[in-house]
């Protein structure tokens, strides 16, 4: 039985651990680059990722230009993830464009997000505490943040960084579609800094 103990002991830690409570992602509505409006809300049921979008950052450039972004977009989007990439740059800050241009530059990047939204008012990036281009959240279909940082281990706008990277984010959604809190779940995001009015 003493030998019982600690191992009994330890299931209920990991038992707490996984059954803690964890963050309700705010919700909030916004206007996608085809004037469409989207709500958290409405995807409720369904696993959502929030990418923070500056197609001017060099971190961010390192990840559209090496194709890995758009890797995972289409990984996900094709398993029933909603992919809500958002713009939070203030007009006439750098990565803040019209509608149009945004959507030329997400066609000439080979997007495949299910939408790009505008939040010229800052108001949902500092509602998610959105620091960095690019910043990830990952909210599950309960409605929780699951994961809220870095895309991968290598903050560095090098592209050769890519390889062998360790993507947090990969890591964070496929915890969540399986039903399981993420091993990380919050890193320290790297990148510009969003550029709120």
């Amino acid at each position: 039985m003493r030998r019982l103990l600690p191992l009994l002991v330890l299931a209920l830690v990991a038992a707490a651990f996984a059954a803690a409570p964890r963050d309700p992602a705010p919700d909030f509505t916004l206007t996608d680059t085809r004037g469409r409006q989207h709500s958290l809300s409405q995807y409720r049921g369904q696993t959502v990722v929030l990418e923070w979008l500056n197609y001017e950052c060099p971190y961010v450039r390192k990840h559209y230009e090496g194709g890995n972004m758009q890797a995972l977009q289409s990984r996900y989007t094709d398993r029933g993830v909603v992919w809500l990439s958002i713009v939070s740059s203030a007009p006439g800050e750098q990565g803040h464009f019209s509608n149009a241009e945004m959507n030329r530059r997400t066609r000439v990047h080979g997007g495949h997000q299910t939408a790009v939204l505008m939040d010229p008012s800052g108001t949902v990036g500092r509602a998610y505490g959105a620091r960095t281009t690019p910043q990830m959240v990952v909210i599950t279909p309960g409605g929780e943040i699951a994961y809220n940082g870095a895309i991968d281990d290598r903050p560095s706008p090098n592209p050769s960084t890519l390889r062998g990277a360790r993507s947090y984010i990969s890591e964070a959604v496929d915890a969540v579609l399986a039903s399981r809190t993420p091993a990380v779940t919050r890193t320290q995001p790297y990148g510009c800094s969003v550029k709120y009015g």
